[in-house]
Order: structure tokens, then C-alpha cells, then sequence
């Protein structure tokens, strides 16, 4: 480490050089585990910003300064386990040559999934029971910091993530951990704090951020997406939002027919106005942000625009038909 940190010395000056030692090998003890997944072609900057946010290190800029001069090797891909608050060198000598990757199986988690689809993800694990975690999760057991008394079924409130399970782990161990996840995320996002100034529960702001995971086929639409449910329950206008029907047939059609959409059901929002009663996905980091904080406009309607997913935006019915017109001339209604 000597040289290096000899070599940034100069880039910071003299003055800074009892910082730098500071942000490069914290005093004291390594703190809490943390389990990453570096993807594969992530570049260094990704990296030092992942590890910065996930409390491993203590600044992206200087641990990117430090592998450009020290040059420990290639940072592999893969799940790992890290210390917070650890030492420069520890967290490369892992990162570099898999010294501590974490044993078990991979679970990957895609965001917008039921947590029925979740069950079955969980259950194609060996020994995993996709009827024991779907019990759990709607058994009351394990319980998120943003579910409201009442309300045991887990929708919605688990984390879209790549997790590495341990031979060990139950249906029960496995669950706690992706609600643990989705708690610590809605913390750092300030779900709290979000919802609260736009005049919405905790909760509501999830189901709102599970209709954008749904809805959105783009990233560019979650943002306006979240602002159309918004304006439209602020004019207590029915939302009319296909996703909440395709929920409450527990089906995923191409087309929705007029007569799927006289399903009797609380989540049918073409009937029943205001938001569903819960969440219909799991929303991921991106659809949360846009529910938190949606861009400012007067939106009240979308349409499907392209084949690749994208939406158009209208703020009055005549632009709203306009839109509908060319939709279906492009044979995309």
C-alpha cells in the first residue's frame, strides 16, 4: 500500500495525506457483513460507487484513484462477501481473486414479479419449497417496517435482487432477508419522507411504485407514469390501469377483452376507483424513485406509442384520442 498511497499524496498534498490513509484503511474493526454482486463489464467508477453505497468503503474518487495507480488486477464478477468500513487492500484481494465469495446457491429475483412468482423462483431451489414461502409471506411471521397493521401478505415488500443462498437457509431465512432488503432500500430512499409530501401513506407510495414497475415498459415513462396515477387520484378520476386487471385474473394476456375488465375485483381499477387495495408487483429501486419522485406535469392519460414499449403522455381527452387514433393505425391498440 506504501507506494500508492505515496503516489496519491501528490494528488491530494502533504496536508491531506492523514485523510487519505483514513478513507484508504478505516481505523478500528470491519464492521457488519455485506453480501455485493458485481456484474459483469461493471466499470471501476460503477464499482466504487456500489461499494461507497453500500457502506464497504468511504469514497468512490479515492478508491477509484487507488486501483488506477496500484493496479491489484482485474476485479472479477460475481456475489461477494464484504465487510463495511473495511481496509482498501482486504476489499481488492477479495474483489480481484474471489477470496471470500460467498458459497450457496444464486437467486435471482426479477423486478415486477408476484409473490407467487416469486415462490416459484424460491422454489427451484434444491430443497426449496415454493408452497412454504408463499405461506410465509402471507402468513404474518415476517413482517416489513412499511406493512400496515392489518395486512400480512408480503406483496410488494420483498426485494427485487440477486441474493446467494446458503444450503442452510429456509423458505422462512430466505423470505426475512429479501424483506429486510426492501426495508433497507425504502430507508435510504426516505419512503417516509416521500410519501409523506405527496400526501400518501408509505404503503400507498409502493402500490403506486408496483402499478409503475407493471406499466412502464421503458425507463424513460416510469417517472410520468407515477405522475399520471397521481393526477388522476388528485381529480378522483378512476386510474383504469390494465396491470391491476391482468392481477386480479392472476393472468398475463397480451390484449385485455371488455369483458375481462368487468372482473369483479377490488384491484380492478376500471371499476373501483382510487388505488388497489395492496401492491401487484414487487417495484424495484428505479420504479420506487419515480413513485417518490415523480417529474411535475398536468398528465392524466398514456398511450402506447411505439412497439418497443414506449409511452405517449396527454393532458386532455381530445389529445388523449388524437394519440389513441394513431396508436391503433400503427396497430399497437
Amino acid at each position: 500500500m506504501a507506494a500508492a498511497v505515496a503516489a496519491l499524496a501528490v494528488v491530494v498534498g502533504g496536508a491531506g495525506l492523514l485523510w487519505l490513509r483514513s478513507q484508504l484503511s478505516p481505523a478500528g474493526q470491519a464492521g457488519e457483513e455485506v453480501r455485493i454482486t458485481i456484474e459483469a463489464g461493471a466499470s471501476t467508477d460503477e464499482i466504487a460507487e456500489l461499494l461507497e453505497r453500500e457502506g464497504v468503503i468511504a469514497n468512490a474518487d479515492v478508491f477509484g484513484y487507488y486501483v488506477r495507480v496500484r493496479n491489484p488486477g482485474t476485479i472479477q464478477a460475481g456475489d461477494f462477501v464484504l465487510r463495511r468500513r473495511d481496509d482498501i487492500d482486504r476489499v481488492l484481494a477479495v474483489l480481484t481473486g474471489g477470496a471470500a465469495t460467498e458459497p450457496g446457491e444464486r437467486l435471482t429475483v426479477a423486478e415486477g414479479l408476484t409473490l407467487p412468482q416469486v415462490a416459484e423462483v424460491v422454489g427451484r431451489l434444491p430443497g426449496r419449497s415454493a408452497e412454504r414461502f408463499l405461506e410465509a409471506a402471507r402468513g404474518g411471521t415476517v413482517r416489513s417496517r412499511y406493512q400496515p397493521a392489518g395486512v400480512n401478505d408480503l406483496e410488494g415488500l420483498v426485494l427485487p435482487e440477486t441474493y446467494r443462498i446458503g444450503e442452510r437457509e429456509t423458505e422462512l431465512d430466505i423470505l426475512r432477508r429479501m424483506v429486510d432488503a426492501f426495508d433497507d432500500l425504502a430507508d435510504e430512499l426516505d419512503l417516509n419522507g416521500g410519501s409523506a409530501r405527496l400526501d400518501v401513506t408509505p404503503y400507498q407510495a409502493v402500490i403506486v411504485a408496483s402499478l409503475v414497475e407493471r406499466e412502464a415498459k421503458v425507463p424513460q415513462d416510469r417517472g410520468p407514469v407515477a405522475r399520471v396515477v397521481y393526477n388522476r387520484l388528485a381529480r378522483r378520476m378512476p386510474l383504469q390501469i390494465d396491470a391491476t386487471v391482468q392481477f386480479a385474473l392472476g393472468t398475463n394476456k397480451p390484449r385485455l377483452l371488455l369483458r375481462d375488465l368487468e372482473v369483479d375485483s377490488p384491484y380492478n381499477t376500471y371499476k373501483i376507483p382510487g388505488l388497489p387495495p395492496g401492491p401487484i408487483a414487487g417495484p424495484g429501486r428505479a420504479a420506487l424513485e419515480a413513485a417518490l419522485d415523480p417529474p411535475a406535469a398536468a398528465w392524466i392519460y398514456y398511450v402506447l406509442t411505439d412497439a418497443d414499449g414506449r409511452h405517449a403522455f396527454a393532458e386532455t381527452s381530445t389529445e388523449f384520442e388524437r394519440l389513441k387514433a394513431e396508436a391503433t393505425r400503427k396497430g399497437l391498440l
